[in-house]
């Protein structure tokens, strides 16, 4: 995908620089749009689909611009490219220059996303527009607002087969081997879509058609809607690193206070993440069990002497399920949603009875136990837990388990 976007990217440059700029102040206009919607985004939370909607809309909207107040524009798909590649280039490197930090780099990924989504739909409208076609197959009316509603469907469509490919690269379980399957991961994207990106594209499409009325001073009016809702998103995604943050600080008390060994409820919510993966579980399922995985040791602080490694799977049965209702009564106390003190009160319990989520965990907070044990490495962890499969295991799980741990090398959860 890189590959493609800087392919993209050079030859827009070339054919820009050469043929020079057609109607520069719309391209100055609408570069400077995306760019101060760069400007405006802080980051992007973990998990936040598009942290700069303002830059995008603007993006979008020149590439779907054929008029200017009654007058062609005839910039073409190559130009659009260009002036978007040139406004990231001058937001990157303002933000750091401004004090950006660390959040505010480059996301390379991102970038190359929206180079190839935006060029995706100036290929589709630019010379459609330009030879007159789209006029006479569409008029200028409600059929034309229609033509553009479905090509923005069609550029959302594009847009959510790229962030599935780029989560699913990122997904690799340890930076070697096969990629998980791709279709969970857009199946994700595609039921994402319903989020903030209608938003987008419609603001997007309406910047067009505005200024293809209006002029260029349809663009400050029609931004000013779009500004208040990042600002609006922004604070929810604030609140919702913040959240996060409290839980990891939370699931780290066992460790601090010598329960657990160190990096256990990381490494155990890591993995259990990419397995939940491999089994098809997506957005608010992997939520609750990553939550879910890095809390479900945190009924062990009712232990008045420590578990050696924090192995309570040798614990008699009783002894695990009063850890597990503690710890569920811990996690309902923080507010968490109340699945993820659900799973973590059924850890203790044959896995017929538990909710997908928990056998996930228990499965892999085992596995993690067991390579802490030394009973043979990861191949002799992944035997025991085929062994017990009728009764503590869900074999769907543990097999689930052994192919993401097969596609980044048989290593201890997240070692690394």
């Amino acid at each position: 995908m890189r590959a493609a976007a800087l392919a993209l990217t050079l030859t827009a440059l070339a054919h820009t620089l050469l043929h020079g700029l057609a109607g520069p102040g719309h391209a100055l206009a609408f570069g400077l749009l995306v760019a101060v919607g760069e400007l405006a985004r802080r980051g992007g939370a973990p998990g936040e689909r598009e942290p700069a909607p303002l830059a995008a809309a603007g993006a979008l909207a020149y590439a779907l611009l054929g008029d200017s107040a009654g007058e062609p524009t005839g910039h073409g798909p190559l130009q659009v490219v260009a002036v978007v590649v040139a406004a990231q280039l001058v937001a990157a490197v303002v933000r750091p220059a401004r004090g950006g930090g660390r959040g505010g780099g480059a996301d390379v990924d991102r970038v190359a996303r929206r180079v190839l989504t935006v060029g995706f739909a100036a290929v589709c409208f630019q010379p459609l527009y330009d030879s007159g076609q789209a006029v006479r197959w569409f008029g200028d009316g409600l059929y034309f607002a229609l033509f553009l509603l479905a090509l923005l469907a069609l550029t959302a469509v594009c847009d959510a087969l790229l962030a599935a490919l780029v989560a699913c690269a990122r997904a690799l379980p340890y930076g070697t081997g096969a990629p998980p399957p791709y279709g969970p991961f857009l199946g994700e994207e595609l039921r994402a879509l319903a989020g903030i990106g209608p938003a987008v594209g419609a603001s997007g499409v309406v910047m067009a058609l505005g200024v293809a009325v209006a002029g260029l001073w349809a663009l400050p009016v029609l931004c000013v809607p779009l500004l208040l809702t990042q600002a609006s998103f922004r604070r929810y995604a604030d609140v919702r690193a913040t959240y996060r943050q409290t839980i990891a600080s939370l699931a780290r008390a066992t460790e601090v206070a010598g329960y657990t060994p160190p990096g256990h409820a990381r490494r155990v919510a890591v993995l259990a993440t990419a397995v939940g993966r491999e089994l098809g579980l997506t957005g608010s399922q992997l939520t609750v069990l990553e939550y879910a995985a890095l809390m479900h040791d945190i009924g062990q602080l009712s232990l008045l002497d420590p578990v050696a490694d924090g192995a309570t799977a040798r614990l008699p049965a009783a002894e695990q399920r009063r850890i597990a209702l503690l710890g569920g009564a811990v996690v309902r106390r923080t507010g968490v949603d109340p699945q993820v003190a659900a799973v973590v009160e059924q850890q203790a319990d044959p896995y017929r009875e538990q909710l997908p989520a928990a056998r996930i965990v228990r499965t892999v907070n085992a596995y993690d136990d067991l390579c802490g044990e030394g009973v043979g490495g990861p191949l002799g962890a992944l035997e025991e837990l085929r062994l017990a499969t009728r009764h503590d295991h869900q074999p769907q799980v543990v097999e689930a388990l052994a192919r993401v741990l097969g596609r980044g090398g048989l290593t201890r959860a997240g070692a690394g």
